[in-house]
């Protein structure tokens, strides 16, 4: 039993627009990136990005478009998932094939194109890379007083905001101006050593950028966030909340102590811990420490990790597919994936092979018999694809897993029935001398 109470499911701010007229606004956004999707995945070769001059022709012409307009569109399809590039060969990504039938998924195309907005809009040239990473750095405090404002901003007002956080980011890594222009008094204004024009250029670096995704319009002398760009920067705000009120309190842990703390849990308070966990960190940061854990020694993990994974979506897709090519991490990559693409959980085992199955099999008993009780040991016999005793042992003694040995001598060691633990004995031995 527990006391714990659970934060009710939050509800966006009043007046913003149902799901799906938010992903009709999202389509509208992204319907040239779906064009030049769709045309390269007709079997197109684009070459590698950037879009290859003799592709860039071929898109323009087929398309009617300026060459400009089809490499826009070209970045901003591989920035929303729409399109995935394999060597040379683009190859329509799962938000395209659910772009018509699923709001959800156009949702997430257009956030991870939003978290992408400095990439859409390259930087104006001779800016220091330093001055350019602040400025990114500071726009989520620009875009919180757009969303709280609930209305127009005036540029001036949102320019004292870019200045001072700026300011605040070099204080917070101590960078101190020395010399005769070094500061006493506090105040508003540009941060140290950054004049206001380049913090004015910055700024409308940034405000032309997050319109070019379209998150916010510009108007004269003031910008106003878009229904997305008000859902999306509320969206992440929530995120916040839910990392500062992480229910187990495994916010700060490592993944693999994250991750420990998590395994006794119940399915809907694990995945809590994990989206508290995930909000606090970038995506690729965490998707590299759950696979860094998952590469590991400990079964029991592997197998979280990809639970914890599942919480991620979308963002994780790329990486986990990358990785299917590991023998370690592919049954578990192959049933992410498929579930991911829509499989019901019950289904997705039917993507395995019997190999694969086999090799899921033990190494689901390792993290049984590394955390679990002898019982549910016993009972893991009957998971088995085999369907015999004699078939299975035989298939795992093939099946080359590191941890063979130990988890037949366990399964030897807890199982009732004298004969069978003694044939299971029989396999571990044999593993274990390399006999037949």
């Amino acid at each position: 039993m527990t006391t714990r109470r659970t934060r009710p499911a939050p509800r966006p701010p009043e007046g913003t627009p149902p799901p799906a007229e938010l992903a009709r606004q999202a389509r509208v956004v992204l319907a040239d990136a779906v064009r030049i999707a769709h045309w390269a995945a007709d079997g197109a070769s684009p070459g590698a990005a950037p879009l290859a001059t003799q592709a860039l022709e071929r898109a323009a012409a087929a398309l009617d478009a300026t060459p400009a307009q089809i490499q826009a569109g070209w970045d901003r399809a591989r920035l929303a998932g729409l399109i995935e590039l394999h060597g040379d060969t683009a190859r329509p990504g799962w938000r395209l094939r659910a772009w018509d039938r699923d709001d959800s998924a156009v949702l997430r195309g257009w956030v991870a194109l939003f978290d992408a907005w400095s990439l859409v809009h390259a930087a104006p040239e001779g800016i220091e890379a330093a001055a350019v990473a602040e400025a990114v750095e500071a726009v989520p405090q620009v875009l919180s007083l757009l969303q709280l404002s609930a209305g127009p901003v005036t540029v001036p007002a949102l320019l004292d905001l870019l200045g001072q956080r700026v300011a605040e980011l070099r204080e917070e890594r101590c960078e101190v101006p020395y010399g005769p222009e070094q500061r006493t008094e506090p105040g508003p204004g540009p941060a140290a050593g950054q004049p206001a024009d380049l913090n004015a250029l910055l700024l409308d670096w940034a405000l032309e950028g997050l319109a070019a995704v379209g998150a916010l319009t510009l108007g004269a002398g003031q910008a106003t966030l878009t229904p997305l760009g008000n859902w999306a920067v509320w969206v992440k705000l929530e995120q916040i909340c839910v990392a500062a009120q992480s229910p187990a309190g495994n916010i700060e842990q490592a993944a693999a102590d994250m991750l420990l703390g998590c395994a006794r849990l119940t399915p809907g308070p694990a995945r809590a811990e994990y989206r508290a966990w995930l909000a606090a960190r970038t995506v690729g940061s965490a998707v590299a420490e759950l696979l860094a854990v998952a590469r590991g020694e400990d079964a029991l993990l592997r197998g979280l990790a990809f639970e914890a994974l599942r919480v991620v979506g979308a963002p994780a897709e790329p990486v986990v597919r990358s990785v299917a090519t590991e023998p370690q991490l592919r049954p578990y990559a192959l049933l992410w994936l498929a579930e991911y693409e829509g499989a019901d959980p019950d289904d997705a085992q039917d993507v395995l092979s019997r190999e694969e199955a086999t090799w899921l099999w033990v190494d689901t008993a390792a993290a049984v018999a590394d955390h679990g009780e002898t019982g549910l040991l016993v009972r893991h016999l009957d998971s088995a694809v085999q369907g015999t005793v004699p078939a299975l042992l035989d298939e795992v003694r093939a099946i080359g897993h590191p941890r063979t040995v130990q988890v037949l001598v366990a399964l030897a060691a807890a199982h009732p029935d004298p004969a069978l633990a003694k044939a299971v004995r029989r396999a571990a031995f044999q593993v274990h001398t390399g006999g037949v």
